[in-house]
């Protein structure tokens, strides 16, 4: 006969989240991302585009963006703990997202971790937010943007609001970072929030 006695067990769990960069434009977005995750789990999977992306508009390397997080993975390592279901996290998010890796992801490829990871968020119903930066974009993107927001992703194109009064790139980089917080449901105060009549 089967003991059950102690088969429950409740486990205090941090809040964790998958972090993929891919090789779109906007690598200054992974990074900005990752340094206000500082006090969360945080499991990054930085594909090889990435990586070059990287190095070319930030003179940085994939170091510097694994020191940031709690967890790294290889690319091309499909079997590790963020492409199974059983894997629990509040939400994945590909910063920047490219166009190559949203359009796998839209048609059920995940031949990397990165789309395998996303794969698993939208069968399993997590929160997966998709940060594109390309423009303009194609009918073939539209429909592919399409059909992932159907199947339950968050579609957060790397698109500035200008009634912050950006001065800066900086600027610029906090007021997307802050908004992919927030659909995270991370609080923040990277910007100042709309008010409306304030000047």
């Amino acid at each position: 006969m089967l003991n059950i006695a102690g088969s429950y067990c409740r486990i205090g769990m941090k809040e964790k989240f998958v972090v993929g960069v891919t090789g779109g434009s906007g690598s200054i977005l992974a990074l900005t991302l990752l340094r206000n995750l500082d006090g969360y789990e945080t499991h990054l999977v930085v594909s090889e585009s990435a990586k070059k992306v990287l190095k070319e508009e930030v003179g940085a390397s994939a170091d510097d963006l694994i020191k940031l997080a709690t967890y790294t993975y290889d690319d091309k390592d499909i079997s590790a703990r963020v492409s199974s279901g059983s894997f629990k996290f509040s939400a994945a998010v590909v910063i920047p997202c490219s166009i190559s890796t949203l359009g796998k992801v839209a048609s059920g490829i995940s031949d990397t971790l990165v789309t395998r990871a996303c794969a698993v968020a939208l069968k399993e119903r997590r929160k997966l937010i998709m940060v594109p930066r390309e423009m303009p974009l194609s009918t073939i993107v539209l429909e592919n943007m399409h059909k992932l927001s159907l199947a339950g992703a968050i579609i957060a194109p790397a698109s500035p609001g200008y009634y912050t009064k950006p001065r800066t790139v900086e600027d610029m980089v906090n007021f997307i970072v802050s908004r992919v917080l927030d659909l995270m449901g991370i609080e923040n105060n990277l910007i100042r929030r709309w008010r409306s009549g304030e000047q």
